[in-house]
This record gives structure tokens, C-alpha cells and sequence, in this order.
């Protein structure tokens, strides 16, 4: 069985992924300001290369996809 708790003690609560979480949600809402995405589309952002929000490097892709990017 999944322990949730320590996964997330362990893994997200790392400063790292709280900064790689906060930066994923800013281009999330970069993007819905843009009105490129909205709620409930089944799109995801997706960042080209490396973790940087600006424009040219997002994108939107269907999340089945984005998901299966290596």
C-alpha cells in the first residue's frame, strides 16, 4: 500500500519540488491569462526546454502527450 504521507514528506516537501511546483503553477497561469487554456480543457503547459516561464518557451499540448514526453 501507497504511504501518501511519507512520499510527501520525503519527495514534495523538498524546497527543490515546492520550486519546480510554484513555477509549474505560474505557467499554468500565464497561460490562462493568455487564454490559451481554461479549466478543465485536458490541455497542459508544457515547457520546451528547461524550467523557464517565458513565452516562446511554452506550450500547450493535450495532456495524454505531454505526459508521455521521456
Amino acid at each position: 500500500m501507497r504511504d501518501y504521507k511519507k512520499e510527501y514528506e520525503s519527495y514534495h516537501a523538498s524546497p527543490i519540488q515546492k520550486k519546480r511546483r510554484a513555477q509549474r503553477n505560474a505557467a499554468r497561469r500565464k497561460m490562462t491569462k493568455a487564454g490559451y487554456v481554461s479549466k478543465g480543457d485536458g490541455k497542459d503547459v508544457h515547457h520546451k526546454n528547461g524550467m523557464s516561464n517565458h513565452s516562446s518557451n511554452l506550450a500547450v499540448l493535450p495532456r495524454s502527450v505531454n505526459r508521455s514526453i521521456k
